[in-house]
This record gives structure tokens, sequence and C-alpha cells, in this order.
């Protein structure tokens, strides 16, 4: 019997998928614990790969007339209970501020003081408090639309956290819109879900299904929420974006009133929308292997580690030098809407230099020897491929096929993670096999176990519960390209025109 295969993460994936998870974020360099339970802190690796999210999204959200704004991080308690569904959705996530001034108790200790007329609420979500601030600055038709988005955190009081996936206070941004006709509303509700489809697919190499949600999955408040699914490798489902359509419930509550050109007063008709650092954690779900994360080179913290190999001191300054140029010339060059980023690790720690690296996701690492100096090349490995997979290439060849190589990785990121979700995405008609496939085990079949169902739904919220009670499985979502046909609930037996993606969930 031959040894076992050594992997970079311990556990692997198949031993046990949610500490391998664990361990890529702390071998990676990603993020770090916290002395306050629930929250994480996020360590430059890892902030600069929310950055060149951040900045992209940025982009794309300007290109549409959206400005970004900020808001108040405290929210006044009786903003949230103007708008009933929505409170009900988030009272129970809510960080709630009731003093304004720490003093010295009688053991010494400090103590809350000065307690708040009103209590306020750490933002969960902005529409309450920016649905004041619209109030205020629309008067007129003519004053819309408004298109704002703010970067900001957020806190929802988690009870079972997970880095990045789920935490108690976490990163993302919220568009907040306004309009005078529902049409448009709507329009901006598709408009900004097909951003953050384009988004996952063409940068995160993240193949998503585009949907609304069921009423039970639904935005506390929301007429109407579309959102984007994605499998992770555990076959479960990540939501990684959702937006929104309001309708004028929160312009009620908010008194967002203007003067139509017909000269009525109409309430506006609003949207929200947003995605948050859990993008983070589907790239490490979707793209990762037992010897860490594989960042896809459109959003990558860096693009290539230069990896000087100097065995003698001699050889020294002829190395350094011949790596300094050619990060110099890495450097002018541009890669989508960013520089090429270039580390250079010349620290002498023999192997694991390379594997840190490797940990990290990095897609090129490129080796600089005396023999490769000579030669006028460099040593190339990929992180889509086996670690030992090097080539050799002329310098002037790697800088002139550098943006077709990373486009290669990019691409073959996504085509790998359509490919596993195809394979794990079944059309499911008989009940005892969809029972059977979201069973706890599954020994005859363990290849095809779990993962995305299309199965018809009646539409009952009783189905629905009674499915995620029994299964932990919910409603993903309902695909836009999905076909009417008929069929029966695979739950009741009622009838269904639709299919609908079942899963289990994050």
């Amino acid at each position: 019997m031959g040894n076992p295969i050594q992997t970079a993460i311990s556990p692997t994936r198949a031993e046990d998928y949610p500490e391998w998870y664990q361990q890529v974020i702390k071998e990676s360099d990603l993020a770090d614990k916290s002395p306050v339970r629930g929250c994480m802190v996020i360590k430059p690796w890892g902030y600069a790969l929310w950055e060149n999210i951040m900045r992209t999204l940025d982009g794309m959200f300007k290109q549409t007339g959206v400005k970004n704004a900020y808001f108040p991080l405290f929210i006044p308690l009786s903003f949230l209970e103007k708008e009933a569904m929505h409170v009900e959705g988030f009272a129970k996530e809510c960080a709630v501020v009731t003093h304004h001034r720490l003093e010295k108790g009688a053991d010494g200790g400090l103590v809350p003081a000065g307690k708040l007329t009103e209590p306020l609420v750490v933002r969960p979500t902005s529409e309450t408090i920016i649905g004041d601030s619209f109030s205020r600055w629309i008067s007129s038709y003519r004053d819309l639309p408004v298109l704002i988005n703010q970067w900001a955190n957020v806190v929802r009081w988690e009870m079972r956290t997970r880095t990045f996936l789920r935490t108690s206070e976490f990163l993302w941004q919220e568009g907040h819109t306004a309009h005078a006709e529902m049409k448009e509303a709507r329009e901006r509700t598709q408009l900004m879900l097909d951003i953050y489809a384009r988004f996952a697919e063409e940068y995160l190499a993240m193949p998503v299904i585009k949907g609304e949600k069921s009423a039970a999955e639904r935005f506390p408040g929301a007429v109407q929420t579309l959102c984007i699914e994605a499998m992770m490798q555990d076959r479960k489902a990540l939501q990684t974006g959702t937006s929104h359509f309001l309708g004028q419930n929160f312009a009620k509550a908010s008194g967002i009133r203007f003067q139509s050109a017909q000269e009525t007063e109409e309430y506006a008709w609003t949207t929200s929308w947003g995605v948050s650092t859990r993008m983070i954690g589907g790239v490490i779900m979707s793209h990762g292997d037992d010897d860490g994360i594989i960042l896809p080179p459109k959003i990558a913290s860096s693009h290539i580690v230069l990896l000087p190999i100097i065995r003698k001191d001699k050889d020294r300054q002829s190395v350094m030098d011949y790596t300094d140029n050619l990060a110099q010339a890495l450097r002018e060059k541009s890669y989508g809407d960013r520089k090429i980023d270039v580390e250079i690790d010349a620290r002498d720690i023999g192997g694991a230099r390379g594997w840190e690296w490797i940990k990290k996701g990095i897609p090129l690492r490129v080796e600089i020897g005396p023999r490769d100096i000579a030669n006028n090349s460099v040593f190339v490995a990929r992180r889509d491929k086996s670690p030992s997979e090097k080539s050799s290439i002329t310098k002037e060849q790697f800088i002139a096929q550098l943006n077709d190589i990373l486009d290669d990785i990019q691409k073959n990121l996504f085509e790998r993670a359509l490919e596993f979700r195809n394979k794990h995405t079944v059309q499911i008609d008989s009940k005892n096999e969809f029972l059977d496939f979201y069973s706890p085990e599954n020994p005859e079949k363990p290849e095809i176990h779990g993962g995305f169902a299309l199965s018809h739904w009646c539409g009952d919220d009783q189905c629905e519960s009674t499915i995620k009670e029994d299964l932990k499985v919910t409603v993903r979502c309902i695909p836009f390209d999905t076909k009417t046909e008929a069929g029966k609930c695979i739950w009741c037996g009622k009838p269904s025109h639709k299919r609908v993606v079942f899963a289990k969930a994050y």
C-alpha cells in the first residue's frame, strides 16, 4: 500500500469540510480570530481581496449612475418599528445601545450610566435611516431617481458564526434607490442583480443561478427579492447577492413622498441591494483545494510572487537585480482594470516559502535562480495546477504572455466550478428519491448525495416549512430560466407549474 498523499491543509475537504474551511483561512493568512465573539479580524491578504472586490463593484455601480454616500451606524429604535415586517425579521439579530457613558461602580469596575431617552440599534441594514434622509431630499418627481450606495459595516447578532460566511459584524455594500415609477424600480432591482451575477462569474469565477426568493426567504418588508445562488464544494448553496424590490412599503413607513408631473402626491418606489464579505467565503469554498485557497486572478490579492533562489552569496546581487528588473517590467502591465500586483519573497526559509504562497492561493509563483538568469528565463508554476507542475519560459515570453496565462487560470477555475455544479444538479420528481438525496447518509450512492435538486413545488408555505424542518433543505430560488411545465409538488403532490432549486445552504 502506497504512502498517503501529503497535503498542505489538514484535515482535507473529504475528511472534515467545515474544519478544512477554517484551516484554509488560518493557513492562507486571510483572517484571524477576534476577542469579540462572532467577529473577525481581516488580515492584509484578506483585506486586499475585499479591496479588489470593492473597487470592481464600485466601478460597475457608478456606470449605472449610482453615487456613494454614508449614513449613521446607529438607528433610532422607533425607525425600525415603523415597518412591521422589517422589525420582525431583524428583531432577534439586533444589537442595541441603551447607555451613553461608563462610570466606576462600587467594586471599582465600569458600569453603564446615562440611559438614552431612546435606544439605538447598531445598523443591521439601513432601509429605515436612509428612508428618513430620502424623505427630506425628495419633494418632486424632478428629484427622482435617487441612486445611492454605501460601503459600511453592519451588525447582526449571530449565535452560530463562521468566518466570512456568517459573523456578528461584517463588511458590505448596500444600495438604496427611490423612483417615481414602479416599472423603473423593478428594472433597477433586476439591473443590480445582473451586475452581481456578472461580477460573480467574470471576476470570482463562480457560476451562479439567478432567480427569485420564495415568500418565506424574502427580505423582511420587501415585495420581491431576487438572488444569485452558487454551489460550494460540499454541495451546499451559498447566497452570494440579493436585490430587493421594496414597493412602496418603506416609502410609506418613512414618508418618502413626491409631487408627480400630474401634480398629485405619490409615494416613491424603492429598492435595496447588497453583497458582503461572504463573497470571500464563497471564493474559498468554490475554488480551494487541499493545499489552500485558489484566488481567481481578476480579484486576487496579488497576481504573482517572485521567489529568488540564492544558494551562494556571490549570486545574491545578480539574482536580486534580475528579480527587481522583472518585477518592474511586470508592474508596468495591467490585467483587467488594475495594474499587475507583484510580491517579492527573498526570505531564506527553504521549501516552506513556496508552500506558504501555495496556501495563500496566489495565481503565479515564479522561481529565479542563477541557471534561469544564464538562460534569460524564469520557472513558472500556476496555482490551478499541481504544485509540482512547473515550466521554464524566457523572461520576454513570460511578460508577453502574462495576460493570456492569467486569463487561462480565470477560465479554468470557472469551468471547473461549473462542471462541479452541473454534476451535482439533478432533476428529481419522486419524494422518496428527494428524501434519499438529502438524507444524512446515502452509502449506496455517496458520489451523488446532496447538491441542487430541480423539483416541482406547489408554492405553499407549509410544504416549504416542513421540508426545511425535516431535511434542513430550502427553496434557494425560483430560477428565471426555468420553463413553465406541468408537474406535481415534490412534497405534497399538488399541481405545480415550475421547478425550483432546492438545496441545503449556508
